[in-house]
């Protein structure tokens, strides 16, 4: 088994020293899905859910929350990101949300990823969950990260 880069020889939390690896252009992709009843879709669709125009607020939510990661997981560098996109589509039975994050760095921006479609989802859920007590968030997972 592989030993954890956060934690010390005493089992403590412990930030990775990254000083010494080379800074490249480095990219994630992460992806979700929040499930919803077909009711409340149509009110997407229309324009009518009350709290506003719900995927334009989540991309926003995404792209501030990748902005945010450092502050919210306390092991996670901080990064000058160059680069996050957050989109929405709605699918047949909800919302795929997918992000893309770059950063030139010493270390990778997964979390950022990751952290956009997690709070980009959230906001979908938090505008709609007074008309659909239904939706369930699924499927969130980094698809893709590489050093360029």
């Amino acid at each position: 088994m592989k030993k954890l880069s956060h934690v010390d020889c005493k089992g403590k939390a412990n930030m990775v020293d990254v000083g010494q690896k080379p800074v490249q252009m480095r990219s994630a992709k992460a992806k979700g899905y929040i499930k919803l009843q077909k009711d409340t879709i149509n009110l997407i669709k229309e324009n009518n859910i009350k709290k506003g125009e719900v995927l334009t607020i989540a991309e926003i939510a995404g792209i501030q929350a990748a902005k945010k990661t450092p502050e919210l997981i306390p092991l996670c560098h901080p990064l000058q990101l160059t680069k996050i996109d957050v989109k929405t589509k709605l699918i047949t039975n909800g919302i795929e949300i997918t992000s893309e994050v770059k950063c030139n760095g010493q270390t990778g921006v997964e979390m950022e990823a990751l952290t956009a479609v997690h709070v980009a989802l959230l906001t979908i859920y938090d505008m709609c969950k007074a008309v659909d007590k239904e939706m369930e968030m699924t499927e969130i997972k980094l698809i893709e990260k590489k050093k360029i």
